[in-house]
């Protein structure tokens, strides 16, 4: 195998799920994943929403249209969420590697005023269903390790914020998920991404000008000068699923914003 072959199609027709991949940084790791000649298949709660980041994607890769696919499934939901995730899998078929990017409304509010099944509900897509997503996951894919499962953490897992107690201990509990899952699930390799500030639909219940602010704080504080971007960020995930040396690991892609204050 030539070097060029080694080192640039390690995803040339693998197969992949993005769960969370219909928007934000899912969409780009989906992007991403079809440039290295991947066949991709996305994942999130709204049909309807699945349906317009595939044609969205087949406009943008024509060639790659057939490598395109999506399912929705509903991660939001205790009583349907293993029952969701088990479906979802049993249409997926083979894989070689899962990227879990899912999320919803971030719970920033005083752990004094929030009721339990609040602190719940915090977790679901982002705790509870990636443990999900491993349990039932890992049957779809090859006992190797070129095979992953990569999951999605935030810095405040590293820097707490005030009033992000609830989420920064599920992100917290993210790093030791990873760790666990990897011993739990060799040879299949697990590792975590974690992005800092990221411009992606995720803000877009913002009013703009609050985000315009908010971003214009964030970016004069961070050594690189921008928020994240969804292009590089995307970069993470490819790394953790070609890097056949790497599991149970945490990737930290933040524009330096732990340093500093």
């Amino acid at each position: 195998m030539s070097d060029a072959i080694k080192y640039t199609q390690k995803l040339k027709d693998s197969r992949v799920l993005v769960i969370g991949g219909s928007s934000g940084i899912g969409y780009g790791v989906a992007e991403a994943c079809l440039e290295h000649g991947a066949h991709v298949t996305i994942s999130s709660s709204n049909p309807t929403r699945v349906d317009a980041a595939i044609k969205k994607l087949q406009s943008a890769y024509p060639s790659c249209a057939s490598k395109i696919s999506g399912h929705a499934c509903n991660l939001g939901d205790e009583s349907s969420l293993e029952d969701n995730v088990k479906e979802l899998f049993g249409k997926v078929g083979k894989l070689d590697h899962i990227a879990y990017t899912a999320g919803d409304s971030l719970a920033i509010l005083p752990l004094e005023r929030a009721s339990m099944a609040q602190i719940k509900q915090a977790g679901m897509v982002r705790f509870f269903a990636p443990l999900m997503v491993a349990k039932h996951g890992v049957g779809s894919l090859a006992r190797s390790p070129s095979s992953t499962i990569t999951l999605t953490t935030g810095s405040v897992s590293e820097r707490p914020i005030p009033d992000w107690t609830i989420i920064g201990s599920y992100c917290a509990g993210l790093q030791a998920m990873a760790r666990g899952l990897a011993l739990d699930l060799a040879p299949v390799r697990v590792n975590l991404v974690s992005p800092g500030v990221v411009d992606t639909e995720l803000w877009a219940g913002m009013p703009e000008e609050q985000k315009a602010e908010m971003m214009k704080a964030v970016e004069a504080k961070l050594p690189t000068g921008q928020a994240g971007k969804v292009e590089d960020v995307a970069e993470a995930y490819l790394y953790a699923m070609k890097d056949r040396n790497l599991t149970g690991s945490m990737i930290s892609t933040n524009g330096g914003g732990l340093l500093v204050g």
